[in-house]
């Protein structure tokens, strides 16, 4: 998998959340956002029981509330997708402050707010204290297929190189003063985006070739094999377990 890539995603500790094996974080955080998505969108309460389980596990890895929340952003086309579902679902209509809202939009906006935020702040926990390289190794232990981890390790080993690549053709557009500001110059970006495809394509032949020179013939070594003690996955099951009675209540209350 090569040497470790750091994201700005990892915070770096040594919380018992930071030390469980990545395939054991990987299953918990699977299995929690399933339950989640099994519960009942009547069910408020268990939502907020969810937050709580999630804001213990952040405190437990010592995540501030600061750092988990400014990345919790992502999350805002679907923010604004819910906020237009009671205006525009059809069906039984109610007063709100003076506007008419569809009842059955007002749950399915809080349906997909609360589940959604709830599974990005599970994902956003899961990437804070586990490093990518971690990451690809616990997906390899959970046997997912060998192809797609292979791909997302590429991704992940060159998205900043060609992340800089953007950046130096930047740098050269500036420097022979160009500057973006309107439509006009939409023909020189789109060339530029044309550029980077096609060296983007070019490295990756280049790539390609180096890794079959050296052996390559489909498949990645396994540099490290994580392992996990039955204690470690007990700890990564308390979180789904904890929060499975609050789904199955949900469905009998």
């Amino acid at each position: 998998m090569g040497a470790g890539h750091a994201h700005k995603l990892y915070r770096h500790g040594h919380s018992p959340v930071h030390e469980l094996p990545p395939h054991c974080k990987l299953a918990a955080v699977f299995c929690f956002v399933l339950v989640v998505v099994s519960t009942p969108r009547e069910a408020v309460w268990a939502f907020g029981l969810y937050a709580v389980l999630l804001a213990g596990v952040a405190a437990v890895a010592r995540i501030p509330a600061g750092f988990l929340l400014k990345r919790l952003l992502i999350e805002i086309p679907f923010v604004a997708f819910a906020v237009l579902m009671p205006f525009v679902a059809e069906g039984e209509r109610v007063d709100v402050l003076g506007m008419s809202l569809s009842v059955s939009g007002l749950w399915g906006a809080w349906n997909i707010l609360a589940k959604g935020t709830l599974g990005v702040a599970a994902s956003v926990l899961l990437a804070s204290t586990t490093e990518l390289r971690a990451l690809l190794l616990g997906l390899q232990r959970l046997k997912l297929p060998p192809l797609l981890v292979q791909i997302a390790s590429f991704m992940i080993r060159y998205g900043d190189v060609i992340s800089d690549e953007m950046r130096r053709m930047s740098i050269a557009r500036r420097s022979r003063g160009f500057e973006a500001r309107g439509v006009r110059q939409w023909g020189v970006l789109a060339k530029t985006a044309g550029a980077l495809f096609i060296r983007s394509y070019e490295r990756g032949e280049r790539v390609h070739l180096a890794m079959i020179s050296r052996g390559y013939a489909g498949t990645m070594p396994v540099i490290d094999e994580v392992t996990a003690s039955r204690t470690q996955w007990a700890h990564a099951a308390a979180l789904p377990a904890a929060a499975l009675p609050a789904c199955l209540m949900g469905w009998t209350l």
